[in-house]
């Protein structure tokens, strides 16, 4: 009787034990109307938010859940924290809508609501944490950072715009154009050319009114004559409905800024507008996007989305999985996957660097951590001559710091040399989107890790992908070394627009001041069974490559705009080697027949059963 009892006690126990990991086991939904917040009541959301995260901070794997409506953010209330993101201009401290430091196995669920900042902020941070998913909302401006108007008159002296003066109020200052905010006030510095039909870029206008001073003048409210004092844009002034859209501000708070994270997943979410890059992941490990946009707000009549990049990413490492997703009416490119160069500017001791940041959007990042793994570049021709792994990482001030490594390092690495953080590296999967007519580029990817870009739809204005890396501009590192590119759809909007790295529609593009072979900075890149809709010469521009083909793609000629750009072959390599072509299907008269050789011979180029594409004579 009493071995009986203790093994019923036993079970009793074990049973107990089911049911309490059973009750724990179910997801605890706190919602925000708990805590008094109400969807379209106009209040100030922050505050509210902030009492339900602490709450769910005591119930691991929780969702906080937003019942459907309209929720506005203002910066009372709200935290300001110093973060030096990339890409990002220096302007500290940032105000942060929605804050989540140091939090785990949590979901924010917005129910398909909106959600409406207002001012200089940013919607959502996420500061080492693990496990977060963040679905189902929208987030947008109603007076955004980035303003819009239609041509009403031109010739040749001014263009007339009309610009809607509630939702971008203005002022005439000194004679500038200038917006006014929440908060906030800025002189328009850009403009962008859009069409009123498709909402493309206009075909071969790019950046050519950017970065000038207009002469603006008030004809009446909402019409504004802009001029060029200088005569240097009077040619280019756009017909009457152009749509254009002004830029003004500086990018200083991204839309959703992924910081030291792991493990987190975003999916149904729209963002209609940001103050600077769209989703940043910075030094964050296995990330998923899945169903998210950065498009304009059609309902409210914009064709600009984003302040800038959509999703990018510096320093990540693991998996990015992007599949499903789309951009519109960015100021820069959709997708941007790197990490960042640093020079060395003096060897203090054998295992000592003294080293800086060299583009001041990138100053103030902690740039590696104990045990990483770091690669040494000889500039020049951009080879990796060793590695080494770090001791430490010491601040001098926001732009050099001093880097001590656990071995001595080679004699040849010394001032002048770059430095790649080898350990903050990613793979990537992308799948399934569309990138849609932005500014600027596509799909830009600089990463060592395995990339897998498919079953895409591309329609940039620029190139629509870009490889690039470099140590002596922009120093964004990442020479890659497996790249698939197969089953995507380039259509004719691609390469309508030339801006910087724009050689083709596919753009092999690192900034190498003597490319040589036997140097080759990326490997393994393959281009199969994709479809181009060309209506221009340059399909392929692809400089120190070992190991690339182009196999198997489909190229149909396009006849919606005339060809305009500088190259006239359809491949170009430069220092490139084992290099094959074949078995490329053509429909129309397609222009670019020509492979241009640069730096190289013909022997390291194998065609394979190829009848359309042939050596330039």
């Amino acid at each position: 009787m009493k071995k009986t009892f203790v093994v019923a006690l036993l079970l009793q126990f074990a049973l107990w034990g089911v049911q309490s990991f059973a009750a724990s086991s179910e997801t605890v939904i706190i919602s925000v109307a708990d805590f008094g917040l109400k969807p379209n009541s106009r209040i100030n959301a922050v505050p509210y938010v902030q009492h339900a995260l602490r709450a769910c901070r005591a119930q691991p794997g929780a969702t906080l859940f937003f019942p459907k409506g309209r929720y506005d953010f203002w910066a009372d209330h709200a935290v300001e924290r110093e973060y030096f993101e990339t890409n990002t201009y220096d302007n500290n401290p940032k105000t942060l809508a929605i804050l989540l430091d140091e939090m785990q196995n949590l979901t924010i669920d917005g129910g398909g609501s909106t959600f409406v900042m207002h001012g200089r902020m940013q919607p959502f941070t996420l500061d080492h944490c693990k496990n977060i998913t963040l679905c189902n909302f929208t987030v947008d401006w109603d007076i955004p950072l980035t303003a819009q108007a239609v041509v009403t008159e031109r010739n040749q002296d001014y263009m007339e715009v009309e610009i809607d003066t509630h939702q971008y109020p203005y002022v005439i200052e000194n004679n500038q154009l200038t917006f006014v905010g929440e908060g906030w006030k800025s002189v328009f510095w850009s403009i962008m050319q859009f069409e009123p039909e498709t909402h493309f870029v206009r075909y071969n206008t790019g950046d050519n009114l950017g970065w000038t001073i207009f002469h603006a003048e008030e004809m009446r409210p909402g019409v504004v004559r802009l001029s060029d004092p200088k005569k240097k844009q009077n040619a280019w002034f756009p017909e009457a409905g152009t749509i254009l859209v002004l830029r003004h501000s500086d990018r200083d708070h991204a839309g959703i800024f992924l910081f030291h994270s792991e493990h987190t997943t975003l999916k149904h979410i729209t963002l209609h507008h940001t103050c600077g890059l769209g989703i940043l992941s910075q030094y964050s490990k296995d990330i998923c996007f899945d169903d998210v946009h950065i498009v304009p707000n059609g309902a409210k009549g914009r064709v600009f989305s984003g302040h800038d990049d959509g999703f990018h990413f510096m320093g990540c490492s693991g998996l990015l999985k992007i599949e499903n997703c789309s951009w519109a009416g960015l100021m820069d490119d959709p997708i941007n996957i790197h990490g960042t160069s640093s020079r060395v500017m003096e060897k203090l001791l054998p295992t000592t660097l003294k080293c800086r940041f060299m583009q001041d959007m990138s100053e103030g990042m902690e740039w590696g951590r104990p045990g990483e793994q770091v690669g040494f570049i000889e500039n020049n021709t951009m080879r990796t001559v060793a590695t080494g792994f770090i001791k430490s990482f010491t601040a001098i001030d926001k732009a050099e710091f001093i880097l001590e490594f656990a071995e001595p390092l080679p004699d040849e690495v010394t001032a002048g040399y770059a430095l790649e953080n080898l350990t903050c590296t990613a793979s990537a999967e992308i799948r399934r989107n569309h990138f849609g007519s932005c500014r600027a580029r596509g799909l830009l990817v600089s990463t060592p890790g395995k990339v897998m870009i498919e079953e895409n739809i591309f329609e940039s204005s620029g190139s629509a992908i870009l490889i690039a890396g470099d140590a002596n501009a922009w120093y964004e590192s990442g020479a890659v070394k497996d790249v698939v590119i197969r089953n995507n759809e380039f259509r004719y909007p691609c390469n309508a627009s030339l801006y910087q790295f724009c050689e083709a529609v596919i753009s092999i593009d690192p900034e190498i001041p003597t490319p040589q072979i036997q140097y080759p900075y990326h490997r393994n890149i393959r281009i199969e069974n994709n479809t181009f809709h060309l209506f221009d010469y340059p399909v392929l521009f692809a400089r120190s490559v070992d190991g690339l083909s182009f196999v198997g793609n489909k190229l149909v000629r396009d006849t919606t705009y005339p060809p305009y750009h500088h190259r006239k072959e359809g491949i170009t390599l430069e220092a490139c080697r084992n290099v094959r072509i074949g078995r490329n299907l053509i429909e129309g008269e397609v222009l670019g027949w020509k492979v241009k050789l640069e730096n190289m011979g013909k022997r390291e180029v194998r065609f394979v059963q190829e009848r359309f594409f042939k050596f330039a004579q």
